[in-house]
């Protein structure tokens, strides 16, 4: 029961006390004698400490066996291939190829040069899928298309530079790769 301007007023039909649900519109805060919600202060009995209800914190675990190991598998930091040079056969016209001279930065030492054909490249793409038979196009590209009729055109040549280029990066960026006796056997060739 309460009251509003002197007069008593009885409580609802469900028993429930109309000033404990909260202001309605055109009362006051004092007349009904309770705080505002935005105003209201739990009491000691409700802990704010809500650590008993939260998960455990989320924890960061690397498993790698060493941090040398990974470092090992990496060993470039970049792979460029600045030109190329066409070598020309006897008779001129056959036997002509071209040599791709690469550009390695090393992530301990300066710079390397190395000088490949496209036919080397080939064959490190098969060793590498033989080697790595779960690799797929997106770790382990297709090399540019070849062309008997264009290949020494400058605008193929170009094209196909870019192409080796990508495939080099992702080999040599790929610790998985560049880590494999394979692409070591094809930046330093073993002697024989």
């Amino acid at each position: 029961m309460y009251t509003t301007q002197g007069q008593s007023q009885s409580t609802s039909t469900s028993g429930v006390d109309p000033a404990s649900s909260g202001p309605t519109s055109g009362d006051s805060v004092s007349d009904h004698g309770y705080t505002p919600y935005w105003q209201h202060r739990r009491g000691s009995c409700h802990s704010d400490d809500r650590s008993s209800d939260r998960p455990p914190p989320i924890t960061l675990e690397d498993h790698t066996e060493s941090r040398a190991a990974t470092r090992g598998a990496l060993w470039a930091k970049s792979i460029t291939i600045d030109d190329y040079v066409i070598v020309h056969g006897s008779p001129p016209g056959l036997g002509a190829y071209v040599v791709w001279n690469c550009k390695v930065q090393t992530l301990d030492g300066g710079p390397m040069t190395i000088r490949k054909r496209y036919s080397e490249f080939d064959e490190l793409r098969r060793k590498l899928i033989k080697a790595f038979p779960q690799s797929n196009k997106t770790t382990l590209p297709p090399l540019p298309p070849k062309s008997a009729i264009y290949k020494f055109r400058p605008k193929f040549l170009e094209k196909r530079r870019e192409g080796l280029a990508y495939f080099l990066n992702c080999i040599m960026l790929n610790p998985e790769y560049a880590g494999s006796t394979i692409v070591k056997d094809f930046i330093f060739p073993p002697e024989s």
